[in-house]
């Protein structure tokens, strides 16, 4: 059976240190004063015989192992699969893999994988966290460990984060529909305990005041997260029964919104003639079935080059000792997609 080709075998060879050889395949040449010419003699006979390092021994001795974290809500939400190629694009650039994960927004699950990728080695960690993951947070602040959050944040606490202008874009949706004439506007959200979906309905409730229309408490549908494409039937239900003239609907998600077109066409409801429609983000399928539905459209391509980039200052920093962790607050415009 053939053994794997080691820096002795290489050194063996060229009759040079092993020393020598370990810095050339380690990237410290240059610093440790090695020639030009003996840097190429090493890395061509490394290519000749198929030397392939030992990344395990390398990451002990680097004292990294370039690997980044991730987790997020749901693998299957469009949205969070569109961040997760983005930053695992953006990370490979640096010569980074990604290890991803979902913590489908159950602390328990997610806290399991933070101590998983710690365990791992990873030399930081992206994520859009659960409310209840604040605790592990501090911890991971108290380590000084790298770590980026996204899409949801605490204000309150030192961490670098990367978000979109949520109050700004409900403000904009909501005061575009009542410009078009909607005075009746139903909001659809979840996860009211997230600071970002609390921005949100600051828009629509500002909004509202700012057109002289008082907020309604009933128009609210609160929909629990979990199991959520059932649950959203009898907040929808619940909505009709006790305002039967509603004129518009804004999401606060799309796949909230996903869910209500299918409970508009259970219902027999002409949603897209009925109402003005509104959502936070979009997914294709919203040209075939609202295709006058009015976006704020997430920045997914800056949300991930911020997150990667951040973190990666945040390991430099680390490695190097130098100044506070978590000093990077990032807040990102939408497009806004508005019908006349």
């Amino acid at each position: 059976m053939k053994t794997r080709v080691s820096l002795k075998d290489i050194a063996e060879k060229l009759n040079f240190s092993i020393t020598t050889v370990s810095w050339v395949l380690n990237g410290q040449a240059e610093k440790k004063g090695i020639s030009k010419s003996t840097q190429d003699i090493v890395l061509n006979c490394a290519k000749e015989m198929k030397y392939q390092p030992n990344l395990i021994a390398r990451s002990l001795n680097l004292g990294q192992t370039k690997t980044i974290g991730l987790i997020i809500p749901s693998i299957s939400d469009f949205f969070y699969s569109s961040i997760a190629r983005e930053i695992e694009n953006q990370a490979s650039q640096h010569g980074y893999s990604l290890m991803i994960a979902s913590s489908e927004s159950n602390f328990n699950k997610e806290e399991l994988v933070l101590q998983m990728f710690k365990s791992k080695g990873v030399d930081g960690i992206i994520i859009a966290p659960t409310k209840q993951s604040k605790v592990e947070i501090e911890h991971l602040i108290s380590e000084k460990f790298p770590l980026v959050t996204f899409d949801r944040y605490f204000p309150e606490l030192q961490t670098s984060y990367i978000i979109i202008d949520n109050k700004e874009s409900s403000y904009k949706l909501t005061k575009h529909l009542i410009e078009k004439g909607s005075k009746k506007i139903a909001l659809i959200t979840t996860n009211s305990h997230l600071t970002t979906m609390n921005e949100r309905n600051e828009g629509y409730k500002q909004a509202l005041s700012d057109s002289g229309i008082k907020y309604n408490p009933v128009l609210i549908g609160n929909v629990e997260y979990e199991d959520y494409e059932n649950k959203i039937i009898k907040v929808l239900d619940n909505i009709f029964e006790k305002v039967s003239d509603i004129d518009g609907f804004f999401f606060t998600t799309h796949i909230l919104a996903l869910e209500a077109f299918l409970y508009f066409n259970n219902k027999g409801i002409d949603f897209n003639r009925q109402f003005k429609l509104a959502c936070i983000h979009e997914v294709s399928l919203f040209k075939i079935l609202a295709p006058e539905i009015n976006i704020a459209k997430m920045p997914i391509t800056d949300i991930g080059k911020n997150a990667v980039d951040i973190l990666l200052e945040e390991i430099r920093t680390k490695k190097e000792q130098l100044g506070e962790k978590g000093q990077y607050k990032v807040v990102l415009p939408c497009t806004l997609y508005l019908h006349k």
